[in-house]
């Protein structure tokens, strides 16, 4: 083995590892170090920054904190509120199905925060322990933004499939990773609908509830009440009417502009500037159909996570470019043949990234290139590439998962304290294995 190729994936590791403790920004400026030192100290030619990647995930940012300046986050939730009320018995299915849903639409999974305290309310008040539902909505965001045509992790994705030789774009990638997220999430809730003790049998939660600690739930008041504003639910269907255009764009190439090549025929634009030019459009929209306060925009959550999704990207995807480049031989011959023999092994390292970097972009960018470098087909690589980006969930580190935990009052949905033995654990393997399973079926039949 070439001495410097194990000196530089030290220093690849390293940096991700160190980017990870870190957090947020810090990914992306440890992932840019890295850069540095394989330039600098081992005199590699640096790789092509993800600029197409950053390009799309700032246009959608852009759109959809317009969209939430002006409230179309709090009139998506308040629909999905409405769904999970009319059919309590079945939240445990209903609920992750819905928050999918809308993390599609929306291309965020801070969409359910809101929903959280809504799927809490309406699961112990009619008796359902709230850790299944909870659990299973909170894992399900992981493959949701596999599934959205405006989410970080499908930007990075096209930027490597829907190009030459590959030519696998947004259409193909959705009728695998729709199908296969739908067939993880029901599944899971079907299995974690059956975990745990049911509310009226956990002795625990009964005697907090005789205690007076937890209030009755056949007298735990009035559903929660979310409002919107006309402007809100404007502005959401003008940027869920923006993610059909980006849809049917995908679907129909013709319906894009086309452009002769030199010395060739004419063809359509390409998905990267389809969704910048649609996104952009999105935005003057809900400026003047919403009129939200600009000046808000960038205190918004939606914001200041693209942004920070956008800064992890850029450094990590541009150290992996720059590694992959300098030792593709080698990685082809090497890893491609471990790959080629067990291709699970793919899945496994989106697996782990995700789970280290708690990103989908992150991961996407880091491993999707050596998968397809390797001679996986794109379709086998989208197959098991969203599934096993819900390893971000492996660790009890995540947002959604704090939150949730926070909001069950019961106790039933624990954050553990061994790492690995917390209430999303199982939920998040059932999911995952199920979803890849599912995915490189697909792939495998239709492509």
């Amino acid at each position: 083995m070439d001495v410097s190729f194990v000196l530089e994936a030290v220093v690849v590791l390293a940096a991700i590892v160190m980017g990870t403790r870190s957090g947020g920004v810090g990914v992306g400026v440890w992932g840019g170090l890295g850069v540095a030192v394989l330039v600098f100290v081992f005199g590699e030619r640096p790789g092509e920054p993800p600029i197409d990647a950053l390009l799309i995930i700032l246009s959608v940012v852009t759109a959809a904190s317009l969209m939430q300046a002006a409230g179309g986050i709090d009139w998506m939730v308040q629909v999905a509120a409405r769904v999970i009320q009319a059919h309590p018995r079945q939240i445990t299915v209903l609920a992750p199905l819905t928050a999918f849903a809308f993390s599609i639409g929306s291309g965020t999974g801070n969409i359910l925060y809101p929903l959280l305290p809504v799927i809490y309310d309406v699961s112990y008040r009619n008796h359902i322990r709230p850790s299944r539902p909870l659990t299973v909505s909170v894992v399900q965001s992981g493959m949701a933004l596999a599934a959205s045509p405006v989410s970080a992790a499908m930007a990075a994705m096209l930027t490597l499939t829907d190009v030459a030789p590959y030519d696998f774009g947004l259409a193909q990638i959705l009728s695998i990773t729709i199908p296969a997220a739908l067939a993880g999430i029901v599944v899971t809730a079907l299995v974690v609908g059956r975990m745990g003790k049911d509310l009226d049998d956990d002795p625990e939660i009964q005697e907090r509830i005789r205690s007076g600690a937890l209030p009755d739930p056949d007298a735990a008041g009035e559903t929660v009440e979310l409002t919107s504003t006309t402007a809100g639910r404007n502005s959401a269907i003008v940027f869920l009417l923006g993610v059909l255009a980006i849809v049917a764009f995908g679907l129909f190439p013709d319906l894009r502009p086309s452009f002769a090549e030199e010395g060739g025929e004419a063809v359509p634009i390409d998905m990267t500037t389809t969704i910048e030019l649609v996104m952009f459009t999105v935005g003057v929209l809900i400026i003047l159909i919403g009129r939200p306060k600009l000046s808000e925009v960038p205190s918004t959550s939606v914001f200041k996570s693209g942004l920070v999704a956008a800064i992890a990207l850029f450094g990590i995807a541009w150290l992996t470019a720059t590694f992959i480049a300098a030792h593709e031989e080698y990685i082809v011959s090497t890893v491609g043949a471990w790959v080629t023999d067990w291709r699970f092994i793919f899945a496994v390292a989106v697996f782990l990234v995700a789970a280290l970097t708690t990103s989908q972009s992150t991961a996407t960018r880091t491993i999707v290139p050596i998968g397809l470098a390797v001679g996986l087909s794109p379709a086998l690589v989208t197959g098991m590439w969203a599934g096993a980006l819900n390893g971000i969930y492996t660790l009890p580190a995540n947002g959604t998962q704090i939150a949730a935990a926070n909001f069950d009052l019961t106790g039933s949905t624990k954050l553990g304290g061994k790492l690995l033995d917390h209430s999303f654990f199982v939920p998040m393997l059932v999911m995952s294995a199920v979803s890849i399973g599912v995915g490189a079926l697909i792939a495998v039949v239709l492509y």
